[in-house]
């Protein structure tokens, strides 16, 4: 029946036209985690699935299934190749991401499974639950290592401090931290007035993002074990947050379906996005930082480009648009289908996030009136043509014209990519 369930709502989706973004799940987006290369997307969902997506199309590459329980957290393993989900089931699935197999299945919870982190050498997994303890993995044999216990259910976990400590977030609004190797209590954070739901670490080690039940995002010192500054932007309770690549921002998001992205070194908020309709619950940046992404209980995740705002890879609803390249023999038609999702070919097409291919080719680069252009753009002096459409895919956009709102998206096969470009000034003719 919750398969059936599952298909019908996907089926339904589908039939209305609201094919954007990351959408397929058959409940609410619980949890997200991007693949340490930027490549793929894994999202952990109510509907007892987590799935795998490619970062770039935005398309669906596999679903993990083996939880009996929803999905509460999912996280890649350094290598990219495997990854672990957690659930209300009490377990914590290892999978293989090439077989979309599970490796093993990590037991010994007597609650449902909140909390999950993986060391920095991907060798131990810490996960977090509500039985009010943290239990602590080897990932080559499975075996449980330690059990550290709270006083209170745990929400959400971390490895900080190069993996010297684990830190959890706890239903009393607390923050404990022990030693990862004896298993000794090294201090407790307290400030929020309600539960914790989520943290996050610094790239250097050495800083906590604390997300709360009180509407608050606080951050913190693990060197002095004090409290930096305290954010209060959010009108309700804050259930996501994340740090930058670089370490000098973060985004937090919750109840109202608001994004929004703080300056960490002044505490003013950089940008404020209406993200979701709904709840969200994770965010997460793109190792680039040049993107962040939502997950909400609308069941979908959105990629946001930061520094404008704008959402990337929305498709329109009810698109009655020509779609030539469906029917066409010319070899690089196949590799257009990629960019058919974030550029309409006409200048009074359906508006996308990317702006219209009229005119393509001769055209200066950033020059399409009312689009509203990343920096990259802006500040670029040049006119695409053959051998400049080449280059950015070639090189691959994140390369090209750093900066860019274009997710990354190479095409490495040097024949298939001058079919592509001949194929794109035929079709821009029109």
């Amino acid at each position: 029946m919750r398969v059936l369930l599952i298909l019908g709502l996907s089926f339904l989706a589908l039939a209305n036209g609201a094919v954007a973004d990351m959408a397929g799940h058959g409940g609410m987006v619980r949890a997200l985690a991007v693949s340490p290369d930027g490549s793929r997307v894994l999202s952990g969902s109510f509907d007892f699935t987590a799935r795998l997506w490619d970062f770039g199309q935005q398309t669906e590459l596999g679903v993990l299934e083996g939880h009996a329980g929803p999905v509460t957290n999912v996280a890649f393993l350094p290598d990219g190749k495997r990854a672990l989900t957690t659930s209300d089931d009490r377990t914590a699935i290892l999978w293989d991401l090439k077989t979309l197999k599970p490796l093993k299945k990590l037991t010994g919870h007597q609650h449902k499974v909140m909390g999950l982190a993986v060391s920095p050498d991907g060798a131990i997994a810490a996960t977090g639950s509500w039985d009010k303890t943290v239990r602590l993995w080897d990932l080559k044999t499975g075996q449980q290592l330690k059990v550290l216990k709270s006083k209170s259910p745990v929400n959400a976990v971390v490895f900080a401090e190069a993996g010297s400590s684990i830190i959890a977030g706890d239903h009393d609004g607390k923050i404990r931290i022990w030693n990862a190797q004896t298993g000794r209590i090294k201090g407790v954070l307290e400030g929020h007035a309600l539960g914790i739901t989520q943290l996050a670490v610094s790239p250097d080690g050495g800083r906590l993002l604390s997300a709360g039940i009180d509407k608050t995002l606080r951050l913190w010192d693990l060197q002095k074990m004090l409290e930096v500054r305290i954010h209060k932007e959010h009108d309700g309770q804050i259930f996501a947050a994340a740090f930058s690549p670089d370490g000098k921002s973060a985004l937090s998001a919750g109840r109202y379906g608001m994004l929004i992205q703080w300056d960490l070194q002044t505490g003013a908020v950089i940008r404020t996005i209406k993200a979701h309709k709904a709840m969200i619950w994770a965010v997460s940046y793109s190792p680039d930082g040049r993107f962040g992404l939502t997950a909400g209980s609308d069941e979908r995740v959105h990629v946001w480009h930061l520094e404008s705002g704008d959402q990337i890879g929305l498709t329109a609803e009810g698109d009655d648009e020509p779609k030539p390249w469906l029917d066409s023999d010319h070899p690089g038609a196949v590799l257009f289908k990629k960019c058919a999702r974030c550029h309409s070919l006409s200048a009074n097409g359906r508006r996308r996030s990317g702006p219209h291919l009229s005119g393509l080719f001769g055209r200066p680069v950033g020059s399409v009136e009312g689009y509203n252009y990343s920096k990259a753009l802006i500040g670029a002096n040049f006119k695409w043509n053959e051998k400049t459409l080449f280059q950015l895919f070639d090189k691959g956009p994140d390369i090209y014209l750093p900066g860019t709102k274009m997710p990354v998206q190479r095409v490495p096969n040097a024949e298939q990519l001058v079919e592509l470009v001949d194929y794109l000034k035929e079709l821009t003719k029109r």
